[in-house]
């Protein structure tokens, strides 16, 4: 069987550290997206709180672009050179699918009580995760509407076992030329979309895989650049400012055709800065136990909030319609709860317990380099080293760079 990474004559690379700041962030990802969706949902009547959210939350959509960046980087960064391309297509499968199955059955049996129709083969094109694929309006939103993203996933996963040996092998320029290059070419989707009958413009810019696809392969060169020790860019605080700058600035000012490219970068920037902190043993507001275990349910409760919240408001009658005065920031607290409690629910009976039981088991981790103090490394001074008085897990002795070189 192939191998994912790089020949098996290499000797064995120390492990890399985890991240737990990527899961925390994980979370807030999610929480863009229920906002956006409570926002669209119109379930606030009052205007003066219905502007508090759409303010909030209107770009909230671009949270599942941060899940895609996400995607890429953490999956290069655990890559493992032991690893096959079964192994890997298997495990990802046993992440993902369990939860999947169950929200679509969900959904089938809401449809079923509100007696709406339900075309088989539309049924069955979700129920594969190929329904990202099929350009006709409302077959890639079918069923569990949030689950095009997960077909889109399933593209991503199928490609990465193949792709990675080349990103292994590449030079460090053209890393950087493609940081540079992915960017850009998001941008140019917008006049892309004119080569496309009006009808499908939607599908192709935002849920055709392949064009969704320069997203996750951004943050899979960035792992690469940073397993290398070679990625530099700004640290958590300066990163966190640029994103928030970039933030309010695309809600306010700057067209959807630009602001889809500048949060992309402003993701990369935070995911790499998060990462970095975590591998130099720097403080992060996104590691704490709290966050970690909201970014550990998020997956299930990004798959449930929409088909909880449509439920309820058709089967209350509420749909459309709004809650006036305080009721509609309460009724949109209350979906979050309800949701986190379901999602709790489904990680802990249903994710959890198929990925152990469907998932191959890992081969033991290789000793990691003993932990040693990153004295030279490169960093902008946002917040002092591992107070412990130990580095990060992959520490070079001679402080140059806290990364294993995995080539």
């Amino acid at each position: 069987m192939t191998s994912v990474a790089a020949t098996s004559a290499a000797p064995p690379a120390p492990a890399l550290p985890r991240l737990p700041s990527l899961t925390g962030l994980r979370w807030i990802a999610a929480l863009l997206v229920f906002g956006f969706h409570a926002g669209t949902m119109r379930i606030i009547a009052e205007p003066d709180y219905k502007a508090v959210v759409d303010a909030l939350f209107t770009l909230g959509l671009s949270g599942v672009q941060f899940f895609f960046i996400l995607s890429g980087f953490v999956l290069v960064w655990s890559a493992r050179p032991g690893d096959s391309r079964r192994t890997f297509w298997r495990r990802r499968v046993a992440k993902i699918y369990p939860n999947h199955l169950v929200l679509w059955a969900a959904t089938l049996v809401v449809a079923w009580w509100f007696a709406d129709p339900v075309l088989p083969a539309a049924a069955l094109e979700n129920l594969l995760l190929l329904q990202a694929w099929d350009p006709r309006p409302g077959w890639f939103y079918s069923i569990n509407t949030v689950s095009w993203s997960l077909s889109c996933e399933f593209f991503f996963y199928l490609c990465l076992p193949l792709a990675l040996p080349l990103l292994r092998r590449a030079r460090p320029k053209l890393l950087w030329a493609l940081i540079v290059v992915l960017p850009l070419l998001i941008l140019a989707l917008w006049p892309a979309q004119e080569l496309v009958p009006e009808v499908s413009r939607w599908w192709f810019t935002q849920i055709f895989p392949p064009v969704r696809s320069l997203e996750f392969w951004l943050g899979a060169v960035a792992a690469e650049l940073m397993r290398r020790g070679l990625w530099r860019g700004p640290g958590l605080t300066a990163a966190s400012a640029i994103f928030v700058v970039t933030w309010v600035a695309a809600a306010q000012w700057i067209r959807a055709e630009l602001w889809t490219t500048l949060l992309a970068v402003a993701y990369l920037l935070v995911i790499t800065a998060a990462a970095d902190a975590d591998v130099r043993g720097r403080r992060s507001p996104w590691r704490s136990r709290p966050l970690i275990w909201l970014g550990e349910v998020s997956f299930a409760f990004y798959l449930v909030h929409v088909l909880v919240m449509t439920s309820v408001l058709r089967w209350s009658g509420d749909w459309g319609t709004g809650f006036g005065g305080w009721r509609g920031p309460a009724v949109v607290l209350g979906f979050l709860v309800a949701n986190l409690i379901l999602a709790g629910l489904l990680h802990r009976f249903v994710e959890t317990p198929m990925m152990r039981r469907l998932a191959p088991r890992r081969p033991a981790r290789p000793a990691s380099v003993p932990r040693q103090r990153a004295a030279g490394a490169a960093g902008d001074g946002d917040a002092p080293a591992s107070e412990s008085g130990a580095a990060d897990e992959v520490g070079q002795a001679n402080g140059r760079s806290p990364y294993a070189d995995l080539r």
